[in-house]
């Protein structure tokens, strides 16, 4: 008996404490409910003459007019639900929390870098009883911001000015900078986080206003200024991210006093655009300093220079691959021709006697076409997100790379192995032409069968490779190197030129802006950007053609 007793007590005395349990609750969620009933109808009941009675300090008219003038005083003031006790003393003010109905500002202030000095909401509204809305008045604002910060160079600006006279386009501090979410900008070094920040802040600050076309042909201003920063280096780097900040806009045209380049006061006149440029390149000098940053090959006006560069590149591509396209096409067409006539014949494969074996290159040869593979696969890759930086995929490459800098490093890398087995060459050209005993003279070598210079068999070939393309001849019986080949060899010499050269020119900008212009690197960029594009091509439609893909 005493074990069956035992058994049910355990579940009784549970049962009970869950009772006790539930009805405590109950009472005390009741006791919360009608304490919190009775605040929220002391809280409504409370008018703001009521609060006025005693604080006399506040004038009705103006709180009225003011953007809190719809609230009542416990709308901020939410701990005062018994004036009585309040009029007393009894219960201690609590500071407001603005957060309360301002949740969006909230937000954006615990993120900002003023919460991290302690500028609270009422450094800035300071009189919160007759604060007026700041939505539509910029010169406002900027006094606001000028309690704390210098404004001596914002007023001085360009932007500055325009505000003082009333146009609503010129931006206030809180168009660039945000009105709570205010980031910190502080730089320690370019490839630390906040440099980064701080880069892309520069720029994306500038461009809602200034790739705004319509606001700039108002204010008559250049239309294309955000448009080219884009779409040179340093705009180009910034879009693709990296790990090392690059100039934005501000670093140019400083932070706030951005004013005309023919500005007496202009970061970008004279010795002080000297000096500005010498913030990053430090060897910076007069010729340096020509070079424009916002110049395009779209403006014939402005940039002459720099359109008919662009088009005489434009007229070289379609030139080169008009002619080898075409080339490639009917060599194709009649390549299967030819085919389909043997299979005919039910022959399907050319016989070659397997005993008979012709050495194509030596081994210097076969060394410098590893280089120039690796090389030239090594350029392309790590040039593509650049040349095509507004491509979906050009991000992603760059960052699969290590980065636009990394990329550029690889970059380099491959084009320093480039000018050595291009000097190999030059080295190699000279032994054969001069050197090497063959019993021929210079014009034997130069013009022989095992020379790639081009000589008249070649334009005799060239003709007849035109007859064979439309049935009116046979195949030319070639020397040991083909029209197309010394074409491709002789690429190389010109590369070297339009691209290598420029490349370094690019390379070392301050180097060669020691006896060159500014504008030459302007010039500069088309060209290697142009040549590049034409190498790169070339190489993956004709060049595979012609020597892996033939269908004979």
């Amino acid at each position: 008996m005493k074990t069956k007793t035992g058994a049910f007590r355990l579940p009784i005395l549970l049962l009970l404490i869950i009772s006790f349990i539930s009805v405590t609750g109950i009472c005390s969620n009741r006791a919360i409910a009608k304490q919190t009933d009775s605040e929220e109808i002391c809280l409504e009941c409370i008018s703001v003459g009521q609060c006025l009675e005693c604080h006399d300090e506040i004038d009705s008219g103006t709180f009225a007019s003011s953007a809190h003038g719809t609230n009542a005083c416990t709308s901020c003031h939410r701990d005062i639900w018994d004036l009585d006790k309040h009029a007393d003393c009894e219960v201690p003010m609590q500071p407001v929390n603005c957060g309360f109905c301002h949740r969006n500002e909230a937000r954006q202030y615990a993120q900002s870098v003023h919460v991290n000095n302690d500028v609270t909401c009422t450094d800035c509204h300071a009189n919160i009883h007759d604060l007026v809305s700041l939505k539509d008045d910029k010169a406002k604002s900027v006094q606001m911001c000028s309690g704390c910060h210098d404004n001596a160079d914002y007023m001085q600006s360009s932007h500055g000015k325009g505000l003082l006279a009333g146009n609503p386009d010129s931006p206030s501090c809180a168009d660039c900078h945000g009105l709570h979410d205010i980031i910190e900008l502080m730089v320690d070094d370019k490839s630390s986080e906040g440099a980064l920040k701080a880069s892309e802040f520069k720029t994306s600050s500038c461009k809602p206003c200034h790739d705004n076309e319509e606001m700039m042909e108002r204010n008559k201003l250049s239309t294309m200024s955000f448009e080219s920063y884009r779409e040179e280096y340093h705009g180009k780097v910034e879009h693709l991210g990296g790990a090392v900040a690059v100039a934005g806009c501000a670093d140019c045209h400083t932070a706030h006093k951005q004013l005309p380049a023919n500005d007496p006061e202009s970061s970008l006149i004279g010795d002080a655009r000297v000096e500005t440029c010498s913030k990053c390149h430090e060897k910076a000098n007069a010729n340096f300093v020509k070079y424009a940053p916002h110049a395009t090959h779209h403006d014939s006006e402005n940039y002459p220079l720099l359109y008919w560069t662009f088009i005489v590149m434009t007229g070289l591509l379609c030139g080169v691959f008009g002619i080898f396209w075409l080339h490639t096409i009917l060599w194709l067409i009649r390549s299967y021709i030819e085919k389909n006539k043997l299979r005919r014949q039910g022959i399907f494969h050319e016989s070659h006697n397997p005993k008979v074996f012709y050495k194509r290159f030596t081994l210097m040869e076969k060394l410098l076409h590893f280089m120039m593979m690796t090389s030239f696969l090594g350029l392309v890759l790590t040039g593509l997100p650049l040349k095509f930086v507004e491509a979906p995929w050009a991000i992603g490459l760059a960052h699969m790379l290590g980065g636009p800098q990394m990329a550029g490093l690889i970059h380099r890398w491959c084009a320093a192995l480039t000018f050595t087995y291009f000097i190999i060459t030059i080295i190699w050209s000279i032994y054969f032409l001069l050197i090497k005993p063959t019993g021929e003279n210079f014009f034997q070598k130069l013009f022989g069968p095992d020379s790639l210079f081009p000589n008249f068999k070649d334009g005799r070939d060239i003709v007849g490779m035109c007859k064979w393309f439309f049935g009116a001849g046979e195949v030319p019986k070639f020397d040991r190197w083909t029209y197309w080949e010394k074409f491709d060899f002789l690429a190389v010499f010109w590369g070297m030129f339009a691209i290598g050269f420029t490349g370094l020119m690019l390379w070392m900008p301050e180097f060669f802006a020691r006896f060159m212009p500014g504008w030459a690197f302007n010039v500069a960029i088309i060209v290697h950007s142009d040549e590049a594009f034409l190498a790169a091509v070339f190489i993956f439609t004709v060049h595979f053609f012609n020597a892996h893909i033939r269908p004979e």
